[in-house]
């Protein structure tokens, strides 16, 4: 198979692609590298398999043409990360919103399958108990900068479920809850690559608000697993799913345990919301997804838990800085 992924030389991306192409598939990249890193994709740069465009997804020609020559479309490419999003919202909302267009026309005029990666932030502020894929949506004011990628991804998710009931085009809507892994970066607010690298620099590990507010990690093999299943899977077209999981952790607590693992002395100290963002910024308390129509559908569970993740990131983490800083790490 041929595969368009958009943004896939990003954090999930970049995995996905690799996955693909050990499965022996073709797989083109189109990514504009604002959040996206090359080396992302050094493990498979030389196979001949894979072909990089750094373009975007807001070009309607290069993404028609694109989309013309390959058999599957898995649409990533996003402006994501809450501190991205809530810095540069007009420049968020418009890439989520017209590249996500874009490529569903292209898809529906070739009649690609398409796979669109969500998110949890769909639920906004709806801190209930495990989310299904039916619960209901609870965002704040339009005028708060924090909501504008959830609404924009809401947006993105009507289109995959009116293109799929009234054109019948294949598409499939993965709701990616806290993926973390190898390969990402703690620049656009992402919380555990940003603690660790805290930690192993013997700084002070900065936590929002009172800390309380709890997360699920998910690792980014695992997702990309889920992945790989529901393309191949005739039962989950038109369908959305969550994918993330229900192991749940305070940031609090969390950032203890980064300490711990990292072997740091870093203390942790806490900064309120209105000194981090601009005012009116707002979270959520809690975000844990049910993932039973996953598991029913695919048989997916995740089998690396937070213990796992974290390794990893560390193990990758002191590389990086040992890299930054050889005169130290020799000493």
């Amino acid at each position: 198979m041929s595969y368009l992924v958009t943004g896939g030389s990003g954090f999930i991306g970049s995995h996905l692609a690799d996955a693909l192409l050990a499965q022996g598939n073709s797989v083109t990249i189109l990514d504009n590298l604002s959040t996206g890193r090359e080396s992302n994709l050094a493990s498979s740069w030389l196979d001949p398999k894979l072909r990089f465009l750094h373009g975007s997804v807001l070009d309607a020609v290069l993404v028609d043409e694109l989309v013309s020559q390959c058999d599957v479309v898995v649409h990533l490419a996003a402006a994501v990360g809450v501190k991205l999003i809530v810095e540069q919202p007009l420049r968020s909302f418009t890439t989520n919103i017209r590249g996500t267009e874009m490529i569903f026309e292209a898809a529906h005029r070739y009649r690609r399958k398409l796979m669109l990666a969500s998110t949890s932030e769909i639920y906004g502020k709806n801190s209930s108990g495990p989310l299904q894929e039916e619960s209901d949506r609870i965002l704040g004011s339009p005028a708060v900068a924090r909501w504008a990628y959830s609404a924009a991804k809401g947006v993105d998710e009507i289109l995959a479920n009116a293109y799929y009931r009234e054109r019948g085009l294949p598409t499939i809507v993965v709701r990616l809850f806290n993926t973390v892994g190898p390969r990402q970066t703690g620049a656009y607010g992402m919380v555990i690559p940003r603690l660790v690298r805290q930690a192993l620099r013997g700084e002070p590990l900065t936590v929002f608000g009172d800390g309380q507010q709890t997360r699920c990690f998910t690792h980014v093999a695992d997702v990309v697993e889920a992945m790989l299943l529901l393309l191949d899977l005739e039962a989950a077209v038109g369908q959305t799913f969550n994918v993330g999981s229900s192991c749940e952790i305070s940031i609090v607590d969390l950032a203890d345990l980064i300490v711990a693992e990292c072997g740091s002395q870093s203390p942790v100290i806490f900064v309120p919301y209105d000194r981090a963002y601009p005012s009116g910024f707002e979270d959520m308390e809690r975000r844990v997804p049910d993932c039973t129509k996953l598991r029913t559908v695919a048989g997916w569970s995740p089998r690396r838990s937070l213990e796992d993740i974290l390794r990893e990131t560390i193990e990758e983490a002191r590389a990086e800085i040992a890299a930054e800083n050889p005169l130290v790490a020799s000493s």
